[in-house]
């Protein structure tokens, strides 16, 4: 890619930014990033962070470079929790430091943005455990009822919870749309349960038609592996309503 236009442009910057004394580090993400993402399309997304206050790398956005540039105060919270920018957090799993402090605090931070720790695992897993159901909780009551729209819609918004809770599990972020295909074959997830071959079908039928089959498939896929890291309180707090999940609505 660096001999294309763009990736002449990547190498530029970077001897730019290197060379700079007033620039702390420098982060390459997006899919240029991600071994086998990048196409010829793909322009290089990087994050530059200034030692002060001032400007030191012109920002830009075009087809070839997108180029953030942020104080190390303002990097040190940005996409944590808290900072509003939360859903930018994945950006940084499998991002690539261009430059670092003596010190390595820009990498020290890139890789804590990019896995949650073990208190961020727990507590992003249980609220999304909540989530799951009560979504499928939904889908299989409006499908039950013959609301087939409204089951649809609701078979489509527990995939979110869903995916956030398997890698949260793993001390992992749940990557973006555009890469989890990329990132179940590449970096599997642990739980045999999630194997791309397995979990992307799975989720294709949740689209696709909404069965109720899938919805049960889904939630006893979890189950044991939510109460096994020390949910079961949240499932439990469904009282009976987890019969529906585990065997359908009446």
């Amino acid at each position: 890619m660096t001999e294309t236009p763009a990736g002449e442009e990547f190498s530029a910057l970077v001897a730019r930014i290197r060379a700079d004394p007033a620039v702390a580090g420098a982060v390459l993400s997006g899919s240029q990033a991600r071994r086998g993402m990048a196409t010829h399309r793909s322009d290089y997304d990087v994050y530059v962070i200034t030692s002060g206050d001032g400007t030191v790398a012109e920002e830009r956005r075009d087809s070839r470079l997108d180029v953030v540039v942020m104080s190390l105060e303002e990097f040190r919270t940005h996409a944590m929790p808290g900072s509003g920018s939360e859903w930018n957090r994945y950006a940084f799993a499998h991002a690539h430091v261009l430059k670092d402090r003596p010190d390595g605090l820009v990498g020290e931070l890139v890789s804590r943005k990019g896995t949650l720790s073990a208190e961020e695992s727990g507590e992003t897993a249980a609220h999304a455990v909540g989530g799951f159901v009560n979504a499928v909780y939904r889908w299989l009551k409006n499908h039950r009822d013959a609301r087939a729209v409204e089951a649809r819609l609701d078979a489509a918004e527990s995939i979110p919870p869903l995916l956030t809770c398997a890698f949260a599990l793993e001390g992992r972020v749940r990557p973006y749309n555009k890469y989890l295909a990329w990132e179940l074959r590449t970096h599997p997830l642990d739980a045999s349960a999630w194997r791309h071959d397995r979990l992307l079908p799975l989720l294709e039928a949740v689209l696709s038609d909404a069965d109720p089959r899938t919805a049960r498939r889904l939630f006893l896929d979890l189950e044991p592996l939510a109460r096994a890291a020390g949910h079961g309180p949240v499932l439990d707090a469904w009282g009976d309503d987890l019969h529906v999940l585990r065997h359908g609505p009446n």
